[in-house]
């Protein structure tokens, strides 16, 4: 097992490598080529870095971990074992923003609980580099191998390349994200607005003093029954609708 802050500057990655980067850079980010693109990404790192098995990227908070990406399903069983025993070197790459490396899980004195299952798996050696956004440690990314000593520095190179990638493609998610949440939140803020509104017009037409007078009836509705006033005008919209309906209705 090697364990250190981060790879040291080695020689440029080689032009297959590089290729594949400047390709990535170029992909235009919607809400539907995030998800395609980091599962790209970890495609090539399974592909690229030579003897792996399967690779993964992980996103890890203080409450939750998840893989959103696997290329081969050995990827997803360690990371799950690793989820649920609370510890394994995914974990600690996220959660102390180092590169790990072991070279052979049968000799690894770390995790004993995930080297052992990981083991049982076929897993003989790995390495796992974090994801860094905004210098925060969001998660990892990871390559498995069936055999001992798959990986040396200049894996570790390549891999933190795919995992600068990676980082850049979930900030933008994030990014994307935020904004979506804003504007259903500002929309949903408008609807319930606009409910509320055409309750009070309902009220005014019934007999109400004033927008005041109406406004304050739906509070009294909304403190008596416990409901939150935008569904007390909604339900009271509702009633008027169903009204209409039924006065509509044959005979």
């Amino acid at each position: 097992m090697t364990r250190r802050p981060g790879p040291a500057p080695l020689t440029p990655a080689s032009s297959d490598v590089a290729a594949m980067l400047t390709q990535l850079g170029g992909v235009v980010l919607s809400l539907e080529t995030v998800q395609t693109t980091v599962d790209l990404v970890t495609r090539l790192a399974a592909t690229t870095i030579s003897g792996t098995a399967g690779a993964g990227v992980s996103l890890v908070d203080a409450r939750s971990h998840r893989t959103t990406a696997a290329s081969d399903p050995l990827v997803a069983e360690a990371d799950a074992l690793q989820y649920v025993l609370g510890s394994g070197p995914c974990l600690s790459a996220w959660s102390e923003g180092t590169s790990i490396r072991i070279d052979d899980l049968a000799t690894e004195v770390r995790w004993p609980a995930w080297t052992a299952a990981a083991g049982d798996l076929g897993v003989q050696s790995m390495l796992s580099v974090p994801l860094v956004t905004a210098g925060t440690s969001v998660g990892a990314m990871k390559v498995y191998s069936r055999h001992r000593q798959t990986y040396d520095d200049r894996a570790e190179e390549v891999l933190t390349l795919f995992a600068q990638q990676a980082s850049v493609l979930l900030a933008n998610m994030m990014t994307l994200s935020d904004a979506r949440r804003l504007s259903s939140q500002l929309s949903d803020a408008l609807h319930r607005r606009d409910v509320v509104g055409q309750a009070k017009g309902v009220l005014l037409a019934r007999g109400a003093a004033d927008e005041q007078s109406a406004f304050a009836m739906l509070v009294a509705a909304s403190s008596r029954t416990g409901v939150k006033l935008h569904q007390v005008a909604a339900q009271l919209l509702a009633s008027l609708t169903d009204r209409r309906s039924g006065s509509r209705s044959p005979d």
